[in-house]
């Protein structure tokens, strides 16, 4: 679309921006310690195990090689490279993809910890609610102010979700809380390139097809994390003289590792196919 117009850069404003292939660009060849480490500066290094642990990357998954890393596990990891960046205005694009459910609540925790500017593009709704408190919608050549966060906006205009919006660009921003640290401002912007809006019953059989997407993508991560709670109580064990030398433990530890392995890249391709249900 084209624009006019000059973009100037506040004084002291420090940029730090997640691409939506930005885990693709980590050094496979790093650890997930070497990775945040080389970006810790200062007394925050004393803490980097507790920073990992917070998201998930507790006990010896700090050692493994970025390249062994999931598609969810290289996004967290990126995630936390980014925050531990010395910026002030953090744009992010589409950071919740390849996220679970646990995952996005950590993001969002550390967003809402940050002490700066955050601009979001997202079509997660569910991740955006508790972020923003004003929603500014372009269209028709127009700015429209809307009070409230995404789900007053979508009320407002009796939507169910942002997919359902046409040719029309929406960004939602929130104020900073300084006693609590927040960021001052966060921005979503949906999509505006969609086609035509849909038939009421096209967008009834999109909406089902969404909802079984959800469920897909639900079912998977709970796979996952009954598997990952097995794992910590197999490692207990062969923490033991007796239960290292168990080759039963030892195989069933290898055959979940490698099923979850497979589930989380299955989980991977159905997240994946879920955004794009959503962005459609």
């Amino acid at each position: 679309i084209p624009f006019d117009g000059n973009l100037k850069v506040g004084h002291n404003v420090q940029i730090g921006y997640f691409a939506q292939n930005q885990a693709q660009l980590l050094d496979g060849e790093l650890t997930v310690f070497e990775t945040i480490d080389n970006v810790a500066k200062g007394d925050i290094r004393l803490r980097i195990k507790n920073i990992l642990g917070s998201f998930m990357f507790g006990g010896e998954a700090i050692d493994k090689k970025v390249k062994v890393l999931s598609g969810g596990e290289r996004s967290r990891l990126a995630m936390i490279r980014l925050l531990l960046e010395p910026v002030n205005l953090l744009i992010l694009d589409e950071p919740t993809n390849h996220l679970d459910i646990q995952s996005k609540e950590v993001l969002k925790e550390a967003i809402l910890a940050f002490d700066g500017t955050a601009i979001i593009v997202s079509h997660d709704r569910e991740f955006l609610d508790g972020l923003v408190s004003k929603v500014y919608e372009f269209g028709g050549g127009k700015v429209k102010e809307h009070l409230g966060g995404i789900y007053d906006y979508l009320r407002s205009h009796n939507m169910e979700s942002l997919n359902d919006l046409n040719a029309t660009t929406v960004f939602a921003k929130t104020n900073a809380d300084d006693n609590k640290k927040k960021a001052d401002s966060a921005e979503t912007s949906a999509d505006g390139s969609q086609p035509a809006k849909l038939s009421y019953a096209e967008h009834k059989e999109q909406q089902k097809k969404i909802r079984k997407a959800e469920k897909l993508v639900e079912e998977s991560e709970k796979k996952i994390s009954a598997m990952e709670d097995r794992l910590k109580e197999l490692d207990a064990i062969l923490c033991t003289p007796e239960g290292a030398s168990d080759m039963t433990v030892v195989n069933e530890y290898t055959a979940i590792k490698q099923r979850m392995d497979e589930e989380e890249e299955r989980w991977t391709l159905l997240s994946e196919e879920l955004e794009e249900l959503k962005a459609n």
